[in-house]
C-alpha cells in the first residue's frame, strides 16, 4: 500500500486528487437519500448511478475514487430485510463499481489516444488510478448525528473489526477511514470543532500520532472540517507524521442532526477554495 502511494504521488508532482462528496451528486443525478442508509441505498437501488458519480469524478481529474461504503453497514443493510451474507456481498459491492468506473475510464482513454474518442472537455489520460474501499465513521448506520459528534461510547469494536475484513478482501488498493471522531475508533481503524481537537474532544496531534505508529497505515488526513482551519492543522499533523496528508474538507456548513441537513455556517466561495488550496 505505502508503495501504491509513494507512486502515485511521484507520477502526480507530489499531491494526487481525490474525489469529492458522492451524495450531493448522486442527488444532482436525481436520487433521493432521504434514507437511513443514505447513499449507501443506491448500492441496491441504483448502482448504475454510483459507477456515473465515480466516473463523473475520473473526467474531472481524480486520481483517487472512493467507494459508495461509508454508511454502508450489515446492521443497516440487516434493517431493510437483507440477510448477513446478502449485506456482506452489498458491502463488496461498492469496490466493485468502482473497479467497473476505473474500467470504462480506461476504456474511454484508450479510445481517445487512438482517435477513436471524443473528449468534450473531459479530463481522459491513462494514468494511475486508486480506488479507496470506505470504511465510515461507526456513527454513521445510526443516522443520528452521532458519527459528526463521536458520542456513541465504546461499542464499536465487533462492527469495524467486520467491515474492515469484509472491505479488505474486496482488492481495493486502499482503505480509506472516514469521520474518524474519537481516539478509541482511531485506535480501531477526525473531524475538527475548534482547529487542534477531533469533535470527542480527543487531541487531533495525539490522533496523529496513532496513525504514524500503525505500519500499514500509508496516510493520515483531516475530513469535513472548515476550509478555514486547514492550514493550521496540516501544521499539527506535519508536527507528528512523516506520512503523506490527506485533505478531505467540507464547505464551511454544520451538520444539523435533526433536520438531517448541512446548514450555511461559514462556506466559501469556489474563489476563496481554491485560493485555499493553493496555501495548503
Amino acid at each position: 500500500m505505502s508503495s501504491l502511494i509513494t507512486d502515485l504521488l511521484r507520477e502526480t508532482g507530489g499531491s494526487a486528487v481525490i474525489d469529492g462528496g458522492l451524495a450531493t451528486e448522486l442527488e444532482r443525478h436525481g436520487d433521493d437519500l432521504n434514507d437511513p442508509l443514505w447513499s449507501a441505498k443506491c448500492l441496491f437501488s441504483s448502482p448504475h448511478l454510483i459507477r456515473q458519480v465515480h466516473l463523473d469524478y475520473l473526467e474531472n481529474g481524480a486520481d483517487i475514487i472512493i467507494t459508495a461504503s461509508y454508511q454502508a453497514t450489515i446492521q443497516g443493510f440487516k434493517a431493510k430485510g437483507y440477510s448477513d451474507e446478502e449485506s456482506e456481498a452489498l458491502l463488496k459491492r461498492s469496490a466493485e463499481i468502482a473497479f467497473e468506473a476505473r474500467e470504462v475510464y480506461d476504456k474511454n482513454c484508450a479510445g481517445c489516444c487512438s482517435g477513436d474518442g471524443e473528449d468534450d472537455g473531459r479530463i481522459l489520460k491513462q494514468r494511475p488510478i486508486l480506488v479507496a474501499a470506505l470504511v465510515g465513521s461507526y456513527g454513521a448506520y445510526l443516522a443520528d448525528g452521532s458519527g459528526y459528534s463521536g458520542d456513541y461510547g465504546d461499542a464499536i469494536t465487533v462492527e469495524i473489526r467486520r467491515r474492515v475484513q469484509i472491505l479488505a478482501d474486496s482488492s481495493a488498493d486502499l482503505l480509506a477511514f472516514e469521520t474518524v471522531s474519537n481516539k478509541l475508533e482511531a485506535e480501531h481503524g477526525f473531524l475538527l470543532t475548534h482547529g487542534v481537537n477531533v469533535v470527542s474532544g480527543d487531541s487531533l496531534m495525539e490522533c496523529g500520532s496513532i496513525a504514524e505508529s500503525g505500519n500499514k497505515v500509508v496516510a493520515v488526513g483531516i475530513y469535513c472540517t472548515p476550509p478555514r482551519f486547514i492550514h493550521g492543522l496540516i501544521v499539527l499533523l506535519k508536527r507528528v507524521t512523516t506520512k503523506p496528508i490527506v485533505i478531505y474538507p467540507n464547505s464551511g456548513e454544520t451538520y444539523d442532526a435533526d433536520l438531517k441537513e448541512w446548514v450555511q455556517n461559514t462556506g466559501v466561495t469556489d474563489e476563496d477554495f481554491i485560493s485555499y488550496v493553493n496555501k495548503w
